[in-house]
């Protein structure tokens, strides 16, 4: 089942887009290009689950919260404190299955890419191509000419933890619940350096892809990051403008008022004319 919907359509998009590149100019036959390319239209296709991850997160916040609360209140009733739990999650059953699905989608693609990486590309795996995809032959699997994607590479493993780094800060940023400073160690210090070695003797390939990918989520993160702090700027500013405006306002009618010949502010607004004091004769 995972080879067929899930291996087979993804591995025939990054070969057409190999043979696609090699179409259009034999120098573009790279397969590190297509591999960018390949990640950016997964990041498009996963798109909206990373919309729906932002909007449950404060609700998987609250989760959290109400488990602990559940975990303290009922600590000498572990019946209780199972039921209680139980009953929490049935509450939110959305919010729970769309973090299970990410979590499931994600899963897949890392075994997707690590098996594309690994054997599919050496030529294994050219028996899952659709009839309209050719028999590509021999891949070129030396991106820019100097990293060989079948291999590990360290330039690209520091390059990727860099990047995850970039990710994390700009993701704590955002996020309009701040970090202790055990959060930030583990997301911003212990995350980029243990990737570092974790993922040091993969094949460069999907380094590239991770790369791609997290450069996607730096640049969403930068620009919504901006229209955040755009929309806080507005909002401080937009009081003073208003109280400007008014401030002008009600000396313009000032004035009109003091304008106004012989005129009282009652005649003005009831429209009657201005009576005058007769002088003495």
């Amino acid at each position: 089942m995972f080879e067929t919907y899930i291996y087979a359509p993804f591995f025939n998009i990054l070969v057409g887009l190999y043979l696609l590149l090699g179409g259009i100019s034999p120098n573009l036959a790279d397969m590190g290009i297509a591999v960018i390319i390949f990640s950016l239209v997964v990041r498009l296709l996963t798109f909206p689950l990373t919309l729906a991850g932002e909007r449950s997160e404060e609700e998987r916040r609250k989760i959290a919260q109400q488990a602990e609360e559940i975990k303290k209140n009922y600590s000498h009733e572990p019946i209780r404190q199972k039921a209680e739990l139980k009953s929490l999650l049935r509450g939110n059953a959305r919010t729970v299955f769309a973090t299970t699905a990410n979590i499931v989608i994600r899963l897949a693609i890392i075994l997707m890419l690590y098996r594309i990486f690994t054997t599919g590309l050496e030529g294994r795996d050219f028996y899952l191509l659709y009839s309209f995809i050719p028999d590509p032959g021999h891949i070129n699997l030396l991106f820019l000419g100097k990293y060989d994607l079948s291999h590990t590479n360290a330039y690209l493993n520091f390059l990727q933890s860099i990047m995850i780094f970039v990710v994390e800060v700009l993701t704590a940023l955002r996020s309009p619940f701040p970090l202790s400073r055990k959060d930030k160690m583990l997301l911003q210090l212990v995350l980029p350096v243990g990737s570092f070695f974790i993922f040091m003797f993969l094949p460069a390939g999907k380094k590239v892809f991770i790369i791609t990918s997290l450069v996607f989520s730096a640049v969403y993160a930068a620009v919504k990051l901006l229209q955040d702090w755009s929309n806080k700027l507005m909002v401080k500013l937009t009081p003073h403008i208003e109280s400007d405006s008014s401030r002008e306002s009600a000396l313009q009618v000032g004035d009109v008022r003091n304008a106004s010949p012989g005129g009282t502010p009652d005649a003005q607004q009831s429209g009657r004319p201005p009576t005058t004091t007769p002088s003495a004769t």
